[in-house]
């Protein structure tokens, strides 16, 4: 007879613990985070007019160096989400530290669209609370 998964440990026939639906929304939201990063700095890079460049701000970064900040933080959201959502072991500890960079870095980034900045610093929140959050098991039989 071929082995059942036991439903109440979350194990399936390898060992391998199955995604949590808070890791399983976080992953997807890394997903959606990490292409947005992306197209905010292909934006920067193009010098589109939808950002303001006149602003004084204390964090003032030439537009092209926002771009690249913007590109790689998004690029190494999609490797965490795929981390995440393939139950990678660094893939956890990952998410969580680039989502709080990508916070940081959009939080710096509102006063050159904060219609795009806020939403996205609200997307991160989410990523590091899922992903960090302890969950705690029951012990009984049932």
């Amino acid at each position: 007879m071929a082995a059942m998964p036991d439903a109440r440990d979350g194990r399936h026939e390898s060992g391998s613990r199955t995604l949590s639906g808070a890791s399983l929304a976080a992953g997807a939201l890394l997903m959606l985070s990490g292409p947005l990063s992306i197209l905010m700095g292909a934006s920067a890079i193009a010098k589109d007019t939808v950002l303001a460049t006149s602003s004084h701000y204390a964090y003032r970064f030439d537009l092209t160096a926002w771009g690249v900040i913007h590109l790689i933080v998004g690029v190494a959201l999609v490797i965490a989400g795929l981390g995440v959502l393939s139950n990678k072991s660094w893939g956890r500890g990952a998410g969580a530290a680039v989502a709080g960079i990508s916070l940081i870095t959009q939080f710096m980034f509102v006063p050159y669209y904060p219609a795009w900045a806020i939403p996205v610093m609200v997307l991160d929140l989410i990523i590091v609370f899922a992903l960090t959050r302890f969950h705690v098991g029951t012990s009984g039989g049932h």
